[in-house]
């Protein structure tokens, strides 16, 4: 049996961003489209939900029979459980927009992470080789740093 001495890993490396007139810009864009998309989901809920509700009364000989109202109750209770979903994703985008808005040019900010893969060898510190981050201003890469 050979020994390896080699294998190719697959790692997580964080892109960190430099705050810019542009970054902010675009970063804002994206959560006001968010919240936008978020509301007509809200918007659409509450118009499919009625919808349902008065297709459930009108389709009934009595509106008033425990069956029904026992359907109307579990749409409405449905719609309530969804709309606060919503909700909560649209706090949280409100959220994200006011901390964008307090950030300071040339601050460097946590944007996300991409996978790649690295040569592993015999002898090599795993910790470092894992612990890999670039630093992008304006989507182009100003360094790549082994932590």
């Amino acid at each position: 049996m050979s020994e390896v001495t080699s294998i190719s890993i697959k790692r997580s490396i964080t892109i960190r961003a430099v705050v810019t007139p542009s970054w902010k810009e675009e970063a804002e864009k994206e959560i006001s489209n968010a919240i936008g998309t978020s509301d007509q989901q809200l918007a659409q809920l509450e118009k499919e939900g009625q919808q349902v509700i008065e297709g459930l009364r009108t389709q009934s000989a009595n509106p008033l029979d425990p069956r029904i109202q026992e359907q109307l109750s579990q749409v409405r209770q449905q719609v309530s459980a969804k709309r606060s979903e919503l909700e909560e994703q649209k706090r949280n985008l409100l959220q994200q927009q006011a901390q964008v808005r307090e950030l300071e040019m040339e601050q460097i900010v946590e944007q996300g992470q991409i996978e790649s893969f690295c040569d592993l060898n015999v002898g090599d510190n795993l910790v470092k080789k894992m612990q890999v981050s670039l630093l992008v201003r304006d989507g182009v890469v100003e360094s790549i740093d082994q932590e």
